[in-house]
């Protein structure tokens, strides 16, 4: 493993020497997460018209229990205002999500985000090599129309890899039987099981991770993500909920098998929540035997019991099943589009 005289500076120190004068560079407190909201509200707003920040999720990742695998960095200018923000979140073995956000209003924005963006390849470079890595994967986020970003990821090294659109259906109480013939006889879709305590059953746990693991092998830069990785992750989210995790199983040979998953959670306001799908995955073996449309119809049909209004989802918009398609079908419509930006780097060697 490399020593600490050989990585790079993650504490702000060496991005802070390139700042304006008085301008600073610190970690983020308790204090900062209305200035982050409304900094995050104000880049969202530039980039794409539309602004929807999740407060509680934010807190989570900057001062909760998200920061634990997360490095964050805030510029500050000479009133104490916020300026910028980077974080690097270890999200998997190689695998690290850069975010670098400046607000709209900073003048030649340019230098301080390739600041931002080097600092955030130093962190993950140090997160790497504190797993034994020689390489690890940099992938950062950009509105498909936000001009600025794309070029900042440009001119670091970034590649555009993929674009994804977000896709959201409207629910009503009406949805709480499902989608119109969604469900086809010989699929059977349930609730993780619970023991009496509420806790989900362990081995559900595993079964939904094999199958997603197993579903999304053949899809753009798919990676192993270790079980004990993938529930920690999902749980520091503050939208988690055990009870919005489901089965698909159907009959091969004579014998009910697990043929696909689902993993949602609770989005948005307090006042206004969401129901969101963070996976839906359907296993080779059962692909055209509409799983998915099983698995959709049975999220909308919970989404509807608790009267929320929406269920979003991501997709890839180049994905070889299709599956834009088939969301649009069953009433998805795109409210925007991100993409996906991928840069390798080489971690120093012990």
């Amino acid at each position: 493993m490399s020593t600490s005289a050989d990585l790079p500076d993650v504490t702000g120190a060496t991005l802070a020497a390139q700042l304006p004068p008085g301008w600073t560079a610190r970690p983020p407190l308790p204090a900062d997460v209305a200035a982050v909201a409304d900094l995050v509200r104000a880049h969202q707003l530039a980039a794409r018209g539309a602004a929807s920040v999740d407060t509680r999720t934010l807190t989570a990742e900057l001062v909760g229990e998200g920061s634990w695998t997360r490095t964050h960095l805030l510029v500050l200018d000479p009133a104490g205002a916020l300026r910028a923000r980077a974080s690097v979140h270890d999200r998997a073995a190689g695998r690290a999500v850069v975010a670098v956000t400046v607000h709209p209003d900073v003048e030649g924005a340019g230098p301080l985000a390739a600041a931002l963006l080097t600092w955030a390849e130093g962190a993950a470079v140090v997160a790497a090599s504190h797993r034994g890595l020689a390489e690890t994967q940099l992938d950062a986020g950009a509105y498909a129309d936000d001009e600025h970003q794309r070029r900042w990821l440009a001119g670091a090294g970034y590649r555009h890899a993929r674009t994804w659109l977000q896709m959201s259906r409207p629910v009503t109480a009406a949805d709480a039987e499902g989608l119109p013939g969604a469900v086809r006889p010989g699929v059977r879709v349930r609730a993780v099981g619970k023991h009496e305590d509420g806790m989900p059953v362990a081995d559900d746990l595993r079964t939904v991770h094999r199958i997603l693991e197993e579903s999304f092998e053949d899809h753009f830069n798919s990676y192993r993500e270790s079980f004990p990785e993938f529930v920690q992750r999902l749980r520091q989210d503050p939208g988690h909920r055990w009870d919005h995790w489901w089965i698909a199983s159907v009959e091969i040979d004579g014998e009910e098998v697990p043929a696909g998953a689902l993993v949602g959670s609770v989005t948005g306001p307090d006042d206004a929540p969401g129901s969101y799908v963070d996976y839906i995955g359907v296993h080779r073996r059962a692909r055209g035997r509409g799983v998915a449309k099983a698995l959709l119809s049975t999220v909308v049909a919970d989404a509807a019991s608790r009267g929320r209004s929406r269920v979003g989802l991501e997709v890839d918009a180049d994905s070889p099943t299709g599956a834009d398609g088939l969301y649009a079908s069953l009433g998805w419509v795109t409210a925007y589009r991100t993409e996906s930006w991928h840069r390798d780097v080489p971690v120093p060697p012990a």
